[in-house]
């Protein structure tokens, strides 16, 4: 068999870091991890290629090349999928899709040959038995959930690793809590499946054997779900790893917010090289957290709790929601206020969407306030549901929480709070090279010379010369993810 595996193009999002990503020659941020992983359940005596349209086009020579088309997406890539497989029917080349997209809302998609849904490493191995048949079927799925030692290390042959600006890897599935907006659960499940130690040290090796160096990205949905096994296990591994190896990543992750209460957990983390972590804030409103039973962030000085684990020498990147339905008009100076005072660089503010699986989903739907005719548009600034706040006045409201964080003289001022206290426990090994030099002088002449913020700019660059030396790249990296939000926003300056 030869199999073409493809990655739809990602939509021009915050997420994207589309004009960041210029400043560093790169194409995308992260390799598409699920599809290497289901490279490596295939045979191994099939020709695989992988796809990524998000580095390079899809040409149809390759398309007519493959006898199979395996097609994974998250709901952002939808529209971009939808083009995939319509351009696969047109050539009668038959497709295999799965992951997030398919799983959650399978049945929008009829024109798709065979759903390989839920866990590959339970569904595919079906499929390829039915296919080795003859009679393969139009959908697979489970209620099971994969046990993490069976899947396996992801195939980073097939990745391009220099059109990239981080790698990705996964240690856990699933999340303790449950909270009304996210459809981890559903999908995952609530106990936190952990891959073996050792497999993770392997996974870490292999990337190190390929001659990459620079960020790693633990793609858990939430890293800390089993505490107990990170901090007796995961994190002494690679400190002992990273340690004989001369620190060649940084890692970043996602976690609750919770990890605040644990000194020592981020303590290890920090050891182990971690320098960021993003963590869902979602509303400074103690009331909208109960209405969406975001339980762990309850009953706390969210501020506070941030402090500490930027204290301690990681910075958050954070996650806001406006649109709940208890949400009133005060809302929004309050997001603004909380990112300002928090310092979170890196603010992802959303309007409230509710996932396919979702509870709220469910909850929306028995009230008749899910919109049938939603376009698919999965953007920070798009809604598929009726909100109890009038719909003009909410996204007036989002507008001025993105013109309050990410305006040249908001942002800068964060950036700047920020540094003054910021002290990572272990410095990045990796030496100054031409494609970092280049990044530089194109801050100076894209933001320091042609955009109309240049002036927080410069007062940056040479605030952080004279007080904060040893963070300068740090300094200039924030600038270029300053330009990138602003311009991932841009219908609202």
């Amino acid at each position: 068999m030869k199999i073409l595996l493809v990655y739809p193009e990602y939509p021009d999002t915050f997420w994207s870091f589309k004009y960041a990503l210029k400043f560093v020659s790169k194409k995308a941020a992260y390799p598409p991890l699920g599809l290497i992983t289901v490279a490596s359940l295939l045979p191994g005596h099939w020709e695989t290629k992988l796809v990524d349209m998000n580095i390079e086009k899809l040409h149809s020579s390759d398309l007519v090349w493959a006898d199979y088309v395996f097609l994974g997406a998250m709901n952002t890539q939808i529209l971009s999928a939808i083009t995939v497989i319509a351009r696969c029917n047109h050539l009668n080349i038959p497709v295999v899709a799965g992951g997030p997209l398919f799983t959650a809302d399978y049945k929008k998609f009829g024109n798709v040959d065979h759903l390989v849904l839920n866990e590959a490493e339970i569904t595919l191995p079906r499929f390829l038995k039915d296919l080795e048949n003859g009679k393969p079927k139009h959908l697979y799925q489970t209620e099971q959930f994969a046990t993490m030692k069976d899947s396996p290390v992801p195939d980073y042959s097939l990745v391009k690793l220099n059109k990239y600006t981080s790698q990705s890897i996964q240690f856990s599935r699933g999340c303790p809590f449950n909270c009304e907006f996210c459809d981890i659960t559903a999908l995952l499940g609530h106990q936190c499946r952990l891959k073996p130690t050792q497999q993770i040290i392997t996974e870490l090796q292999n990337l190190y054997d390929q001659n990459f160096r620079g960020s790693v990205f633990f793609v858990d949905d939430n890293f800390i779900g089993n505490k107990k096994r990170i901090k007796t296990q995961l994190l002494p591994a690679i400190i002992t790893w990273m340690e004989q190896h001369n620190y060649p990543f940084h890692f970043t992750t996602e976690a609750s917010i919770n990890l605040s209460d644990d000194e020592e957990l981020m303590n290890l983390m920090t050891r182990a090289g971690f320098l960021s972590v993003f963590i869902g804030i979602e509303t400074p409103e103690e009331m909208s957290l109960n209405e969406c039973n975001k339980v762990q962030n309850k009953n706390r000085n969210l501020i506070d709790s941030v402090k500490k684990v930027q204290k301690a020498g990681m910075e958050v990147l954070g996650g806001f929601i406006i649109g709940f339905d208890s949400d009133t008009p005060n809302i929004f100076q309050r997001q603004i206020q909380f990112i300002q005072e928090s310092g979170i660089i890196s603010a992802m503010v959303g309007l409230l969407n509710a996932p396919t699986k979702s509870q709220l989903y469910k909850r929306l739907q028995s009230e008749g306030r899910i919109l049938d005719d939603w376009d698919g548009d999965n953007t920070s600034n798009a809604m598929n549901f009726i909100p109890k706040m009038d719909s003009e006045k909410l996204r007036n409201g989002f507008n001025q929480v993105i013109r309050g964080i990410y305006s040249g003289k908001a942002f800068y001022e964060r950036v700047k709070n920020f540094l003054k206290d910021f002290d990572p426990k272990v410095k990045s090994k990796n030496k100054m090279n031409a494609t970092k030099v280049k990044a530089f002088f194109r801050s100076v002449f894209i933001i320091g010379i042609l955009d109309r913020d240049r002036k927080y700019y410069w007062k940056l660059f040479f605030w952080s010369l004279i007080h904060r030396r040893d963070m300068f790249p740090m300094a200039i990296t924030y600038a270029v993810y300053g330009y990138h939000f602003k311009r991932s926003y841009t219908k609202i300056f």
